[in-house]
């Protein structure tokens, strides 16, 4: 039993295409200073939950609530401007810009005075040590140059960019799109490090990933979805990997997993 308030809920969502319900009757909660991993088979409506969540689509039905006050999102802006970043798998990064342009895409900051206000000058020397600020505070400063160009750096260097710009700005949820689908496994481990290092900065985290290692390491509860809506939340030290795969493929049913323990 949670004593907090959810930071995010949804109550009772429901997103039709045609006649394909994708989202049908889901409830979902996010508590302050957790890890919530989302996990389904493909398919389960996973991703459409995450997009009604972050302001992608907007639900036929339900209810969406940020710290107890209900919200409507019209796009992921206006999400983002509310507090809750998404980090997509494909990252949304423009290749040939610097890391610290990168950082601050969209929230670039302009020189004081006349210059910045009439010509509309960005101020890079204050992006690129702000940026370097906060890529120091996470552990990410391997990373020489604050200038280089997002495509000099490996995979798992542009997640932790990534991730560093969702943590950066004041985010009450930072939403994580299989964050480590495309990485080996040293660089998956410096995004599970990474991650972990946000939560302990008090930044809930929703995790969605298909890597049951990853997932059963650093979640503290596993929301598990199938057929559209939330099947049941369970606990990595109450179950097995076996068990949250033949839950969300259906081999198994939750109340077999309480008769069990």
């Amino acid at each position: 039993m949670q004593a907090q308030a959810p930071i995010l809920q949804a109550k009772n969502l429901v997103k039709r295409y045609g006649r394909v319900t994708a989202i049908d009757h889901c409830d979902f909660e996010l508590y302050p200073g957790e890890i919530l991993a989302v996990i389904g088979d493909n398919g389960a409506g996973k991703s459409s939950l995450i997009k009604a969540l972050s302001g992608a689509i907007t639900p036929d039905e339900g209810e969406v609530y940020l710290d107890d006050q209900r919200v409507k999102f019209s796009s992921p802006l206006d999400a983002r401007e509310q507090g809750i970043e998404t980090v997509y798998q494909q990252l949304a990064m423009s290749p040939a810009l610097s890391i610290a342009d990168n950082m601050f895409m969209g929230r670039e900051i302009r020189k004081p005075g006349i210059m910045g206000k009439w010509f509309r000058q960005l101020d890079r020397p204050a992006m690129e040590r702000l940026a370097r600020e906060k890529l120091s505070e996470l552990g990410l400063m391997t990373i020489q140059n604050i200038r280089q160009a997002i495509e000099t750096l490996s995979g798992g260097q542009r997640q932790g960019v990534a991730v560093a710009r969702a943590a950066a700005f004041g985010s009450k949820v930072i939403i994580l799109d299989e964050p480590t689908a495309a990485l080996g496994v040293k660089e998956s481990r410096r995004v599970l490090d990474l991650i972990l290092e946000v939560r302990s900065r008090g930044i809930p985290i929703v995790l969605i990933s298909h890597n049951m290692p990853h997932v059963f390491e650093v979640a503290d509860r596993i929301h598990i979805h199938r057929l559209g809506k939330r099947l049941c939340v369970i606990r990595p030290e109450d179950c097995t990997m076996n068990d949250a795969v033949a839950l969300m493929t259906g081999a198994k049913d939750p109340s077999q997993l309480a008769e069990a323990s």
